[in-house]
């Protein structure tokens, strides 16, 4: 095989390859005795027909399938041999071909660029770990016992008031009429919540066990009946029972009914909560700074074909008119997406980073426990899409090459406190959007400067002359 490569403009390469004749016979040859094994024909044993006679009625099938065989071999190792790595599918252009000549082809190919990714240990991060108060924690194991909503009954003759639960039947007319959904048994709500029918809680303080309570108010535009929605209704409460909020003792008994083994079991639990809820949010800032760092590699050139492609990713379902406006936008989006995703796998082949099966698992293992009562519908999902468990290997990769750059990168880890964490992951947001609004400013600036310069080229019509009359 003889192979020679011409560079074009940019990245854009013509690999021209040179397959003899004898090569092309012995492929030929084996390829015959493939099928002469499997083959019968009338008046041979098996096995044991000609290759002439195979030749003559099967030539033109063995040689299309010995065509694509070497054409695949052939490109893949002329492209390897010379250290060339594809930005998308190359074009194969076939210059000469036949059974008894030789296959000449010419690979046109678009060519990733090389990336220096040599000095991961000079990237400089801050790593961070939240220091959670005890009184961080106190405060949300309150919060969680004032949700708890343990009631108890109150004595016949005590009133009704905000924060107490009435449980009770009521009737409801309309014009004097029954009406879809007017009645209810032991109906609870809790005064001052107003979830039931708005202001209607109020009509049920100052009440007391056995009292009937009779009144007009207006149902709700969203009643779940139109027909009855925004008329007035007229209720016949018969109050059942009336309890009262118990208060809460925040020992090891109330830490059991949480799954907690006791009170400083849950204490802990809740630390480990309050500092994974900050974990994630202050683990992408730490990410932020490996990709901006990252962004300063140079790269002489970045494939326009990769350019096309996310534009057209980043525009779909936008009609033209829209794609034209924020063009300059999208080609920059791209750019960005693209240069960080050649320098980050060629970080991940170098130092061979792999995705397994089970890494994936994993990964759709922990998506499912983010969704309580859930987990079923989402692992049924990943198993019916194989393509959804597929772009999860995409994430997994990216984030395997992320810690791997933390482990090389020099790292100063930071011991904050909530309110610290906050304050970072705020000023965070507020960078990035800003950063995303001078993008978007810069962008619309280049396509109204583009748009005012095409103008520009065409030229005014000329005024004709008067011609005067004589």
């Amino acid at each position: 095989m003889k192979v020679t490569v011409q560079n074009k403009k940019g990245l854009e390469k013509n690999i021209k390859v040179l397959i003899d004749k004898k090569t092309i016979e012995t492929y030929m040859d084996k390829k015959y005795e493939e099928v002469k094994k499997n083959i019968s024909l009338k008046g041979f044993r098996p096995g044991k027909v000609p290759k002439e006679v195979l030749k003559k009625q099967f030539g033109k099938a063995i040689y299309g399938e010995v065509l694509d065989q070497l054409l695949k071999e052939t490109s893949t190792k002329a492209l390897q041999e010379n250290n060339i790595k594809p930005a998308g599918q190359p074009k194969i252009d076939l210059k000469s071909f036949g059974e008894d000549k030789e296959l000449e082809y010419e690979i046109v190919v678009t060519e990733l660029p090389k990336i220096d990714v040599k000095a991961l240990n000079k990237i400089n991060i801050n790593e961070y770990d939240v220091k959670i108060d005890s009184k961080e924690t106190d405060k949300r194991i309150e919060e969680i016992s004032k949700n708890q909503n343990r009631f108890i009954a109150k004595s016949n003759n005590e009133l009704s008031k905000e924060g107490d639960m009435i449980v009770f039947d009521y009737k409801a007319t309309i014009d004097g009429k029954d009406f879809k959904g007017g009645d209810g048994k032991n109906t609870q709500i809790v005064i001052g919540k107003d979830l039931f029918i708005k202001g209607f809680d109020k009509n049920l303080t100052n009440t007391k066990k056995n009292d009937q309570k009779i009144f007009e108010i207006k149902l709700p535009e969203n009643y779940p009946h139109k027909e009855f929605s925004g008329k007035m209704a007229k209720f016949v409460c018969d109050i059942k029972e009336i309890k009262k909020p118990e208060a809460i003792i925040i020992n090891d008994e109330f830490a059991k009914s949480l799954g907690a083994k006791d009170l400083k079991n849950l204490k802990e639990l809740i630390s480990s909560q309050i500092k994974q809820e900050y974990k994630n949010s202050l683990d992408n800032i730490t990410r932020n700074q490996i990709l901006e760092q990252l962004e300063k590699i140079k790269l002489e050139e970045i494939p326009q074909n990769l350019i096309d492609q996310e534009v057209s990713v980043l525009s779909q379902g936008m009609k033209n008119e829209d794609i034209n406006k924020r063009k300059t936008e999208f080609q920059n989006k791209a750019k960005k997406r693209i240069k960080l995703g050649l320098i980050l796998n060629e970080i991940g082949e170098k130092n061979k980073i792999n995705v397994e099966d089970s890494e994936i698992q994993r990964e759709i293992l922990k998506q499912s426990q983010m969704m309580p009562g859930q987990e079923k519908i989402v692992m049924d999902f990943y198993q019916k899409n194989p393509s959804a468990a597929a772009s999860l290997r995409g994430t997994v990769y990216e984030n395997k090459i992320i810690e791997h750059i933390k482990s090389k990168a020099k790292s100063l880890k930071k011991e904050i406190t909530k309110s610290e964490a906050e304050k970072l992951i705020k000023e965070e947001n507020e960078k990035h959007l800003k950063k995303e609004q001078t993008e978007k400013t810069k962008a619309d600036l280049k396509n109204k400067t583009s748009s005012k310069k095409t103008t520009s080229l065409v030229k005014k019509p000329k005024k004709a002359k008067k011609v005067s009359k004589k």
